[in-house]
């Protein structure tokens, strides 16, 4: 009795915690994601309202194709995405308003979408370049407490040492910008004080 008790509790917690964990992983993929979910909650906001607009003043026309809920939301969401089969279209007045609206938004949205893409992409990229400065940093340190005791390396000890700052020169160069140097047109980094090829002080 007590050992069912006992199961009864672990099951009980165990679900609990799948719980806990699935909703915070939930709220960490809202967190990182907000401005698409808003992109998201945008885009189904335009087409439930001008869909439904566009049923209310269309549907009792003599002349109009857009007679029921599911056409006018069909309608929405080709008009939104800027596609215009023309399959179904607003003959009343009000009705193109809300049309041209809709091709406005649509074109707004996308916009958005594009930017926000951008965005996290660079802000990725600006992430990744600061993760291999620091990086850098670090390993310049250890390279500078191994060259001050650079006679007390073993031969494997120095090999390493080597490896390791063509590495670090590697990645920093692969950071730096280009430039050309204005008497041999050689491109040099910006982080060499002198051109490589004819010695000319670069600024």
């Amino acid at each position: 009795m007590n050992f069912e008790l006992v199961h009864e509790k672990s099951i009980s917690y165990s679900t609990r915690n799948v719980y806990l964990m699935s909703s915070d992983h939930l709220y960490t993929f809202a967190k990182s994601n907000q401005n698409l979910l808003i992109l998201g909650g945008l885009v189904l906001l335009v087409i439930i309202g001008g869909g439904t607009g566009v049923y209310l003043f269309e549907h009792e026309h003599p002349c109009a194709n857009i007679t029921t809920l599911g056409y006018a939301f069909w309608w929405a969401v080709v008009t939104l995405a800027t596609v215009g089969y023309g399959d179904y279209y607003p003959v009343t007045l009000v009705g193109r308003i809300i049309a041209i609206i809709m091709m406005l938004s649509g074109i707004g949205i996308f916009i958005l979408l594009v930017s926000t893409l951008a965005q996290r992409k660079l802000e990725r990229e600006e992430s990744r370049l600061e993760q291999r400065r620091l990086l850098g940093h670090d390993t310049k340190n250890i390279i500078k407490k191994q060259i001050e005791q650079i006679e007390k390396l073993t031969e494997k000890d120095l090999d390493t040492l080597v490896t390791t700052m063509k590495g670090l020169r590697r990645t920093l160069l692969a950071n730096s910008i280009l430039i050309k140097c204005p008497r041999c047109n050689v491109v040099c980094h910006d982080r060499t004080r002198f051109c490589s090829n004819c010695g000319l002080e670069l600024t």
